[in-house]
């Protein structure tokens, strides 16, 4: 069985005991319990047997009364103890009992207070009374009852506390008769009692549920009693389970908070009055130092200093504030002590408390506009001691805390000033708010700060990347994105350890300087990212670009010049091969330095893709799965993905269409050209003249002279060539050629026979002079006529750019093959001089 332990809980003063119920709240565990717990108490007249019963009931061990040394007062104020063995965890309270002579007739306040804290606070309240005693109207506590449940009703809200009236020395009546007779005692109670508004039609049953049990005599009949006792303990297991004497009880409190709910319900019954009516000398000091106080305070209202003290405070500041009230208080409380002097003391110093308190009410709003105006003032000052320490240089943080440093001391010196002496108000709460301002404003500051140097550095970002971005993507070489990483990495760095440097000012923590230099860093890379977006909308106009500079131009960035024997094929798949590495480069983010096929996919499906579809098909292997029949690739996250694999077919599709006609020209130019500078018979017309004028050929051979008529004709018609410049006539067309010859071949024949009769007569003298002069016209004709002849002739014009956008002939670049263009011009240029 576990041991008993009580204390007293109320001595007979009415003293609550907050150590010792802390103790025994301690000792038995009481707040584990939660709100498995219930309370019961006893009350009844003095010597009625009471801790007796509580003893025999819950094997408690109270005080009992000693009937051989007389009848007297055992229990004094109220006894709590733990119910041994009785579960839940169940509390005894014994209290005082009533109608003691000790007290006296007329002190009933603590029967009554008592009584009102054991209704407040227990489950169920045992009254112990005489069997004898039912019927009377004095008697089984009917007058305390009448008084408890009236001031219940006004200091409490319902809770359902069990009425258990136990009856004692039970005699021959039996208890049913016994039971209605009470039942209607205490509803008589309850209908006669005054009711507060809220609960004027409430019911009996709302408060209290009521029981009642018989027993029979301790001394008379102790073995029969405690029979019984052992039967009614029974009633108290799982009491507050449904269906137990306190299973349907309200507003119960947790069990931790029990010590301080008791010490508050006492505190409440202590300070009611209608408990403890006041002697007449009371009542009228109450009445007239309440109207001494009340005309002080209207004295108070309309003081001129403190009316002009109002003013002066609404607008502003005031020096000695603190100083100045305090001396109108003290006047006014003053002027209350001497008229209030005769009066009881306890009344007259509670209602100069009150006249204090409320004088302080009437004062605190001016206190606190006064507050505000300290704090508003130490704020500015702040702001303008900040900015000033800002733009001196000094550090941010630095200047921060010596700023905060100096209004702070400043609001405690306006604080000091305006504290009033008969008031212990705090300004720590204006003074945190000042704090909170302050570091709200610095905050704001300090991000206006770095959101400014965030901007100044991603600007720098921006122009230290933009421009050699886009030359680089122009480029579109095999190592752009390696470039592009590099300065990146370089221009990025240089400006994360400006910013770095620059941000030592602020002491921020590593965590936000490592946010901060991460989002410049992230800045840094989108600039990288959308500058590529960007020029990704220009890729088909820089492919077409590309294409036109390798294709009209040789290694040395000269024209090219069509003369019949480059390589056409190769140096369009050349152009091709640079103007899809340029697409490539183009098609995707590549600042991971994560290696990807995209260039051998367009190359092997843009380029190759033909020729391996045919090569397939002739083997007899199923169709080749495309590989930009997707919308990513692989190797590539899609965030990345600037330009999907369907659309650089797309793009490569529209890029042929628009080169296709730079590409028909070259050729056309080609086969022109040719056909410009091939003026040998075909080789069956060489033969049969070789064969056919074989005698002419001997009869040559064998008459010398024919062989001189002959070379003279040569040197003739090479002459009127030269001069006549027959094959740049003829590139205009035949028509034109042969009237432009006819035209002037009678002129130049006689100027011809002109100079050779000069040359026939003159002397060695003027032969030495004029021999240059008749060589100069063929000289300076053979220059003219090749100078002409190459700008005259329609295959070596350079396609122009504008060609490009124009055609719509689908062409394909499965047969191309690749030469040097820089070998083909000059190839070109040598056949030109051997023809001329």
């Amino acid at each position: 069985m576990d041991d008993c332990c009580s204390t007293q809980l109320l001595d007979g003063d009415g003293t609550f005991n907050v150590e010792g119920l802390d103790r025994f709240v301690s000792t038995t565990k009481l707040s584990d319990c939660g709100l498995s717990y219930a309370v019961v108490a006893i009350m009844g007249p003095q010597s009625s047997g009471k801790s007796t019963l509580m003893n025999h009931l819950f094997h408690t061990n109270f005080r009992e009364m000693d009937a051989f040394r007389g009848r007297g007062q055992t229990t004094k104020g109220i006894w709590m103890a733990k119910c041994v063995g009785i579960e839940p965890f169940t509390l005894g309270m014994d209290l005082e009992g009533t109608d003691g002579r000790e007290r006296g007739e007329d002190d009933t306040t603590f029967e009554k207070q008592s009584a009102l804290f054991a209704l407040a606070v227990a489950d169920i309240v045992i009254i112990n009374m005489w069997c004898h005693d039912i019927g009377r109207e004095q008697a089984a506590n009917k007058p305390l009852l009448k008084t408890v449940f009236q001031v219940m009703m006004r200091l409490f809200s319902p809770r359902k506390t069990t009425l258990l009236f136990v009856i004692r020395d039970k005699t021959k009546t039996p208890l049913e008769y016994l039971e209605p007779i009470l039942r209607e005692d205490v509803q008589k109670i309850w209908d006669s009692v005054p009711k507060p508004q809220a609960h004027q039609d409430t019911p009996l049953s709302e408060f209290f549920n009521v029981e009642v049990t018989a027993l029979s005599s301790f001394e008379e009949k102790e073995q029969q009693f405690k029979e019984q006792v052992a039967q009614l303990r029974e009633r108290f297991f799982h009491s507050i389970s449904p269906g137990g004497l306190a299973g349907d009880r309200r507003g119960v409190v947790p069990a931790s908070a029990f010590a301080f709910s008791a010490l508050q319900i006492w505190k409440i019954i202590k300070e009611n009055k209608d408990l403890d009516l006041p002697a007449h000398k009371v009542m009228v000091a109450t009445v007239r130092c309440e109207e001494i106080g009340n005309e002080k305070l209207r004295d108070l209202k309309s003081d001129e200093g403190w009316l002009e003290l109002e003013e002066a405070v609404e607008a502003g500041p005031v020096s000695g504030f603190g100083k100045t009230v305090s001396s109108i208080l003290e006047r006014c409380l003053s002027e209350y002590d001497m008229e209030a002097t005769y009066f009881e003391e306890g009344v007259r110093n509670a209602k100069r408390e009150q006249l204090e308190t409320k004088a302080l009410d009437l004062v605190h709003p001016v206190y606190v506009t006064l507050l505000g105006h300290l704090r508003s003032k130490a704020l500015e000052d702040f702001k303008s001691r900040l900015e000033q320490s800002l733009s001196r240089g000094d550090g941010f943080a630095a200047s921060v805390r010596a700023c905060t440093e100096s209004s702070l001391v400043e609001f405690d010196k306006g604080f000091k000033d305006a504290s009033i002496k008969q008031a212990n108000w705090d300004a720590s709460k204006v003074r945190e708010k000042l704090h909170r301002d302050i570091d709200t404003h610095a905050s704001s500051v300090c991000s206006a700060k770095l959101s400014e140097m965030s901007v100044k550095y991603e600007n720098k970002l921006t122009e230290a990347l933009s421009h050699p971005v886009e030359s680089l993507f122009e480029s579109g070489e095999k190592d752009t994105w390696v470039s592009i990483r590099k300065l990146l990495k370089r221009e990025t760095d240089a400006a994360v350890a400006e910013y770095s440097t620059a941000v030592v000012g602020f002491e921020l923590d590593e965590a936000t300087v490592d946010a901060q230099v991460q989002n410049l860093r992230d800045f840094a890379r989108n600039v990288v990212e959308k500058k590529a977006r960007e020029d990704a909308g220009k890729v088909l106009i820089r492919m077409k670009d590309r294409f036109s500079t390798v294709f009209n131009h040789d290694n040395d960035s000269m024209p090219r010049v069509w003369t019949g024997k480059e390589d056409i094929r190769a140096i369009t798949k050349d152009a091709r091969s640079a103007s899809l590495k340029l697409l490539s480069v183009m098609a995707a983010v590549r600042l991971d330095e994560k290696p990807d096929k995209i260039e051998n996919v367009l190359v092997s499906s843009l380029m190759d893709g033909a020729i391996t579809t045919q090569s397939s098909q002739n083997r007899g292997v199923g169709p080749t799965t495309d590989p930009l029949a997707s919308s990513s690739w692989e190797e590539v996250p899609p965030k990345n993905t600037v330009i999907t694999p369907v659309q650089c077919k797309s793009l490569w599709r529209q890029f042929k269409s628009e080169t296709e006609y730079t590409v028909t020209q070259a050729i056309s130019a080609q086969e022109a050209h040719k056909r410009n500078n091939n003026w040998l018979p075909p080789p069956w017309a060489i033969a049969a003249m070789l064969i056919l004028g074989f005698n002419e050929f001997m009869l040559l051979l064998k008459n010398p002279l024919y062989l001189m008529v002959l070379f003279v004709g040569y040197l003739l018609s090479k002459a009127l060539w030269v001069q006549l410049d027959v094959a740049g006539e003829f590139r205009h067309g035949p028509v034109a050629g042969l009237l432009s010859i006819s035209s002037r071949f009678l002129p130049t024949i006689m100027n011809l026979l002109k100079r050779l009769a000069e040359e026939a007569q003159g002397q060695g003298q003027q032969q030495q002079h004029q021999t240059p002069t008749a060589q100069k016209p063929y000289t300076v004709d053979s220059h003219s006529f090749k100078h002409e002849s190459s700008s005259s002739n329609p295959t070596s014009t350079v396609i122009s750019d504008s060609s490009v956008s124009s055609a719509n002939v689908s062409y394909s670049d499965s047969g191309m093959e690749y030469s040097s263009p820089s070998q083909m011009h000059r190839r070109s240029s040598k056949g030109e001089v051997e023809q001329s």
